[in-house]
């Protein structure tokens, strides 16, 4: 009987540590470009994610445990996204995964995740099929902290249409899933306004002139240039017109606020202007103790952070992974994500109050309510309208 009483006693002392916290740490995997065209948004996110993981560390952890991040550089390749998920699944063991830049890489990579049942959380990536990749499983494993394609879409079209009137739009997208499927959200916001685009034009990653697309957007007498692309291609846009003489505004998704835009682009980037989640002015406390540590910590060129919006939804990602871990009281894959779909206690992040961001039917955090317009001045971003300046000063909370 002692033996069988010994026996139970460790069985039940190893259940119980496999179940809440098994080891000392807690492995949690960063993924994103931190090289090529792509790396002023993946550094920016990594680097939020380390300052909220140095923060939360600090104060005790998670349940006493350590987040400790494991970075890997996905170059902005879907196989090599593929590759990393595959090392962090069966080799780190990671218990969740932050990150992904690229709607491409995310799309190829995480459904090893979702087969693995290891939460997601999108913290950049914007293509509005991210979260509805696995429409048939009975769980769903991605979430998302960005604002997807079919938000900032419909703010692009309104921005062009509604407020300043035009009609006569081209829209010029890269040829990437991300382009494309932006592209594809931009039509669809057009055509619910009876406009088709008068061109629309496609070019590669790597291409520095954008001659051909531009005079075939002027041949049609194009008022407004729409986009979906990526910082440097979207500069040779900006860079293009100017060659020309042709001057038109440029409106297009958040990443024309990228860093890779802005210094390449110079003068013939004012103006350009798109949807934000966060715009780095100190308009709250919480912005304000966040711009204050990333410049502290990372000391970035000039004072500007290289991608704002990825660095804030980068550091609000942990803030939400660490709450539901602490609400489960376990690292188990499905255990998280019950925690995530029903978090108890709000977050109070950079770009906003996170109240029950998730839900089993819901996984995007940000509702259209959230971003703002911003515009490009002189190299770095404001907010292109006074009430949206007054907007980034009131904590928003997700529009339910």
């Amino acid at each position: 009987m002692n033996i069988r009483r010994r026996i139970f006693t460790i069985a039940a002392a190893a259940l119980f540590t496999t179940s809440v916290y098994a080891a000392d740490e807690i492995k949690v995997g960063v993924t994103g470009p931190y090289t090529g065209g792509s790396s002023s948004m993946g550094v920016s996110m990594r680097d939020g994610v380390r300052l909220a993981t140095k923060e939360i560390n600090a104060a005790g952890g998670v349940g006493g445990k350590k987040l400790v991040l494991i970075e890997r550089d996905d170059e902005a390749k879907n196989e090599r996204g593929v590759q990393i998920a595959q090392e962090l699944i069966n080799n780190e063991k990671v218990v969740a995964t932050l990150g992904f830049i690229n709607t491409g890489v995310a799309l190829a990579s995480q459904r090893f995740y979702q087969e693995a049942k290891i939460p997601v959380i999108n913290n950049v990536a914007t293509g509005s099929l991210i979260t509805g990749q696995f429409p048939k499983d009975s769980a769903n494993y991605i979430f998302r902290t960005s604002a997807a394609d079919n938000i900032q879409a419909p703010m692009i079209v309104k921005e062009a249409v509604d407020k300043r009137g035009f009609t006569k739009v081209a829209i010029l997208a890269d040829s990437t899933n991300y382009g494309q499927l932006g592209r594809e959200d931009l039509e669809k916001a057009l055509k619910e306004r009876g406009i088709t685009p008068v061109a629309v034009e496609k070019f590669n990653i790597g291409d520095v002139d954008m001659t051909s697309q531009l005079l075939k957007a002027k041949a049609a007498g194009s008022e407004v240039i729409l986009t979906y692309a990526i910082g440097p291609e979207l500069a040779q846009i900006a860079n293009g017109m100017g060659k020309l003489g042709w001057k038109k505004p440029l409106i297009g998704s958040w990443t024309l606020s990228m860093a890779s835009f802005i210094d390449t682009s110079g003068k013939n980037g004012n103006g350009a202007t798109m949807p934000e989640t966060f715009i780095q002015q100190p308009t709250t406390p919480k912005r304000k103790a966040f711009i204050d540590a990333y410049l502290k910590e990372f000391k970035p060129k000039n004072g500007i952070i290289a991608s704002p919006v990825s660095a804030a939804q980068g550091y609000d990602s942990v803030y939400l992974l660490a709450a539901a871990i602490k609400q489960a009281n376990s690292t188990e894959g499905p255990k998280i994500l019950a925690a995530l779909e029903s978090l108890n206690a709000k977050v109070d992040g950079v770009v906003m109050i996170y109240d029950k961001p998730f839900t089993k039917t819901d996984h995007e955090a940000i509702t259209p309510n959230i971003p703002v317009m911003g515009i490009v001045d002189n190299g770095r971003v404001e907010f292109e309208y006074k009430e949206d300046a007054e907007k980034g000063s009131v904590v928003q909370t997700k529009k339910k």
